[in-house]
């Protein structure tokens, strides 16, 4: 798993790189079939009102893509926010992988119970 975390009007500090990387270590363990992560932290223009703290994630998995962001009025405020986001989406991608429920419409049609006679209406 490849990992990029980049700055938008941002310095990346070592302290604010290991925090990122210790929260998508519950990610990692919830999905381990992650091909490559980007982060990107920023600020937005600011407003008349407040700052607003950016994080934004794009997730490549096998045959799929999650990008999500999330908005706080504190950096690392806007990384839990945007880990709880993408844990949630990850176990729902993983469940539907793992889904066994829906079967081939083939095998449906196809199968027959025991006890069924196929010479009925002849």
């Amino acid at each position: 798993m490849n990992l990029l975390l980049t700055g938008h009007h941002v310095d990346i500090s070592p302290s604010l790189r290991e925090y990122v990387e210790n929260k998508l270590d519950r990610v990692i363990r919830h999905f381990d079939q992650i091909i490559d992560i980007a982060v990107v932290l920023g600020i937005e223009k600011p407003s008349e009102k407040d700052k607003r703290q950016r994080a934004e994630v794009n997730l490549r998995l096998k045959g799929n893509i999650i990008h999500l962001d999330h908005y706080a009025e504190n950096l690392y405020a806007a990384i839990d926010g945007l880990i709880d986001k993408l844990d949630r989406q990850v176990v729902r991608h993983k469940d539907k992988l793992q889904d066994h429920k829906r079967a081939a419409l083939k095998h449906v049609s196809g199968e027959m119970s025991a006890g069924e006679d196929r010479s009925e209406g002849f």
